[in-house]
């Protein structure tokens, strides 16, 4: 098969690596975003999948608008493509596009769908606080993630895992499913199935409100936020910007889902679960571990915490190095 593969972040990556290296296919060019400036001093760097394909000698298109670039288009016309495999690629396609290639563009979507529809499905999965994600590849139509269903792959989402390790683990399905997706339309063995308009729900662009820590909600809201939206959650402390990057919800019903270490805090906290104290207070500094916080419903640990102008450090860290006092205030 003769593809086409449309990609821009990390998690496109193992996707078009899979492809270049998968016997029977010919990825004959790579569309992604232009070179932005990342990072710190603002240096222009090539994408992720740019970087690939470059390492590959695969020819690179990088159209700033594809739907208004005609010299793209009429070479990606040329290609006489079979498929064009779209992951994470960040701009939408128009209906000339869609119609180039003789199979279709198909696309790599990081939920189950109808599911978590639109830019960021695995975190607004983990906001939400779903056990279960998976992968599903469809045929792209004008919509926004409702073209038709081919195959999908289910990964269970543990209490402590972030997005960005949901994401990785889902990339690589993503890689494996795509194969087996594009053999399967080769050989006219795969039965493209609707979706359930009833069933859709939408994981919109995140917004710079959506990472502000409100403890007046439960521990478990409060935990699923951090990480769905990892490492960027922010609440105050002492009049400065603290960014909350890991914790822990320690209480009924999670003990059983906590890494061992934390489980065997039960028996400490417990006292401690009985208090009264406002949320976003300070009610127990647990030694080895971190700051213990009121919640509206449950205490949360800081497991990890970025304070103004400083490093990443561990809530132990935090502790000492910030001399924290019970009855302190968050936010």
């Amino acid at each position: 098969m003769r593809l086409v593969f449309f990609g821009t972040p990390q998690f496109a990556v193992p996707s078009l690596e899979r492809l270049l290296a998968e016997p029977g296919f010919e990825v004959a060019a790579v569309v992604t975003q232009p070179d932005r400036r990342r990072g710190r001093g603002s240096r222009v760097e090539a994408s992720p999948v740019k970087q690939m394909a470059v390492k590959a000698n695969c020819p690179v298109f990088q159209p700033t608008r594809i739907k208004k670039d005609e010299a793209t288009l009429t070479a990606l016309g040329a290609l006489q493509a079979d498929a064009f495999v779209v992951v994470a690629y960040g701009q939408i396609l128009s209906q000339r596009i869609l119609d180039l290639p003789r199979l279709g563009c198909i696309n790599g979507h990081g939920s189950l769908l109808p599911a978590y529809r639109g830019a960021a499905p695995i975190q607004w999965c983990i906001v939400n606080g779903a056990a279960v994600t998976g992968m599903t590849t469809m045929q792209m139509n004008l919509g926004m993630d409702t073209g038709d269903m081919l195959l999908k792959s289910r990964l269970p989402i543990g209490l402590m895992d972030t997005a960005e390790e949901v994401a990785t683990a889902l990339s690589q399905q993503c890689a494996d499913l795509l194969v087996k997706t594009l053999q399967g339309l080769a050989n006219g063995t795969l039965s493209p199935e609707p979706q359930d308009e009833a069933l859709a729900t939408y994981a919109p662009l995140i917004q710079k409100a959506d990472f502000e820590l409100d403890w007046e909600k439960s521990a478990i809201a409060l935990h699923n936020q951090i990480r769905g939206f990892y490492p960027n959650c922010v609440t105050a402390f002492r009049g400065q910007p603290l960014k909350v990057i890991a914790t822990a919800p320690l209480g009924d019903p999670h003990w059983p889902d906590l890494p061992p270490e934390l489980g065997a805090l039960q028996a400490t906290v417990a006292p401690m679960a009985t208090a009264t104290a406002r949320p976003g207070t300070l009610v127990g500094l647990l030694k080895g571990h971190g700051p213990l916080v009121q919640t509206g419903d449950g205490l949360l640990l800081l497991r990890q915490v970025k304070p103004s102008g400083k490093q990443a450090q561990a809530g132990a860290d935090f502790v000492n190095g910030s001399r924290l006092q019970l009855g302190e205030s968050l936010g």
